[in-house]
């Protein structure tokens, strides 16, 4: 679940076909996506729920916003009101000031009617004028007439703070959002009620415009609206990375079949909206572009090769993107087997973890076919903040597992930093507290070293497929003589927590390969 809003979607964009649906905005970030109206549920009721299953820190900030919205907005509102309550005091003194002034001027007439020679008639209908004029017309009334406003037409300074007085707080599920619903304001511009939306607009068409290098980073999710493709979409593999890829695919509207080695992991998928395919080659022969995540090189191949495998549904211009972190030869060999059949390939492994999937801002590096990266865009921004484009095939591999090499040897360091904390008689939290002050503070280090200080070890990435990273980087450094004696030796200490049973913990479970 991801809190947000309801907002008006820009006149150029389509919606989606089939059951109604609306444009939502997110608390957070500045992601944007059309969501099904039966998926939207009330937020107050669903609250204290969303916060249970979501732990992360962007989550939270999420929710910190929506507060922050319902506050301003509660404000604003008594604000409104207060102001109401004084304007309405204000015409009443008023009326009630002229209703005397008027008394007093017929009385002061009244007693100078004798002494008027002339002209009693027309006197009193000029003070009955003045009456009218100083009684009858309020304060806010004059002030209108005086203003040079043009009527109906609110003053600059007024329009962004318009808020309507009601709003429905709601809640979407499919990968799973909880939104605000107001009426829009037929008057109100789609660049007044989101102006976060237009300012994407612009950056995402000087980024298309821009730099195509390889290099070139190809920003997402994090700072716009998706239009999901209309190219039938499988996944394969419904591990920890690829369950909270499928979501947000969904999610954002995409259409997608589903296979899993394990069916059962496809059912909640299946009640989310996605189709189930009974093999692998059933589900490529049906898509347009079919993902595939799956554990390590054994299992990547017998994906693709085995029976009813990938390379039986692959006929001239099917798809198929491989998100698995493998190596080189590996990823190559597929990519000649596939384009061998008239299809086309693209690598495309992720770096992040459950949460980052869940939260859809993993890091794509992908290489191979540059047209079917283009074709996997918004593929790519429901799932990932970032993709890269790396050039030809196995060089997105060889960048995961040199990123994962850093990353492993890092936890093994942090892992024997706190051991060390702890035989010398210093406090584990208070090295944390400092690290987290320092040029090290980042959130990989705070939530793996909460872990260790907590004993949760609940798997965000598993220690088997960390150490098993390290073992194909440290291949890759003896394939062209690179020595790589750090990752060696964090290889080693991953080795001794999987012979202690924690293969299937969390990579920062090798704090138990230094404690036994």
């Amino acid at each position: 679940p991801w809190p947000g809003k309801i907002v008006n979607p820009p006149k150029d964009l389509k919606k989606p076909r089939g059951k109604k649906c609306f444009f939502v905005k997110f608390f957070g970030t500045e992601d944007h996506a059309w969501i099904k109206v039966e998926q939207l549920k009330p937020y107050h009721l669903h609250k204290e729920e969303m916060i249970k299953i979501n732990k992360g820190k962007r989550f939270q900030q999420a929710v910190d916003a929506v507060e922050e919205f319902l506050r301003k907005t509660k404000g604003k509102d008594q604000a409104s009101s207060h102001n109401s309550n004084e304007e309405k005091n204000r015409r009443n003194s008023s009326e009630e000031r002229g209703k005397q002034s008027a008394g007093e001027e017929k009385r002061k007439a009244s007693l100078s009617e004798g002494k008027l020679k002339k002209g009693t008639g027309e006197g009193k209908k000029r003070v009955s004028s003045v009456s009218s004029e100083r009684g009858s017309k309020s304060p806010l009334k004059r002030a209108q007439d005086q203003s040079p406003r043009k009527r109906g037409r609110p003053p600059k300074d007024e329009k962004d703070l318009t808020i309507p007085e009601s709003s429905t707080v709601k809640r979407v599920m499919t990968g799973t959002v909880a939104g605000f619903k107001w009426p829009p304001s037929v008057s109100e511009p789609v660049k007044d009620s989101d102006p976060h939306f237009h300012h994407f607009l612009l950056s995402q068409t000087e980024k298309e415009t821009g730099s195509t290098s390889i290099q070139a980073a190809d920003s997402t999710a994090v700072n716009g609206s998706i239009t999901p493709t209309d190219k039938k979409i499988g996944f394969l593999g419904l591990g920890l990375m690829g369950s909270g890829i499928v979501s947000n695919l969904l999610k954002m509207g995409h259409t997608v079949t589903v296979w899993n080695r394990t069916a059962e992991k496809c059912d909640l998928f299946i009640q989310e909206g996605a189709r189930l395919g009974r093999t692998p080659a059933e589900v490529v022969s049906t898509c347009d572009i079919t993902f595939a995540c799956v554990s390590d090189p054994k299992a990547a191949k017998d994906l693709v090769l085995g029976p009813s495998g990938v390379l039986q549904g692959i006929r001239p211009g099917k798809c198929y993107v491989d998100m698995s972190t493998v190596d080189a030869d590996t990823v190559t060999e597929l990519a000649q087997v596939i384009v061998s059949r008239g299809g086309r390939f693209l690598e495309a492994p992720v770096s992040g973890n459950q949460q980052l999937s869940n939260d859809g801002m993993l890091v794509i590096l992908a290489a191979g076919d540059r047209g079917l990266y283009e074709d996997c865009s918004s593929c790519f921004q429901a799932m990932g903040k970032t993709s890269f484009f790396l050039g030809e095939v196995g060089n997105a591999a060889k960048m995961m597992l040199i990123v994962n090499m850093v990353q492993g040897s890092f936890m093994a360091t942090i892992a024997e930093g706190l051991t060390l904390a702890q035989v010398t008689g210093q406090s584990q939290q208070t090295l944390l507290d400092i690290l987290n002050q320092g040029q090290l503070a980042s959130i990989f280090l705070d939530q793996k070293c909460q872990n260790i200080l907590q004993g949760n070890f609940k798997p965000d990435f598993y220690l088997k497929y960390i150490q098993k990273d390290l073992r194909l980087a440290i291949a890759l450094g003896d394939s062209v003589n690179h020595p790589t004696p750090m990752a060696a030796a964090a290889n080693e200490v991953y080795k001794r927590a999987k012979a202690l049973d924690q293969s299937d913990n969390d990579m920062s479970a090798v704090y138990r390969a230094y404690i036994h």
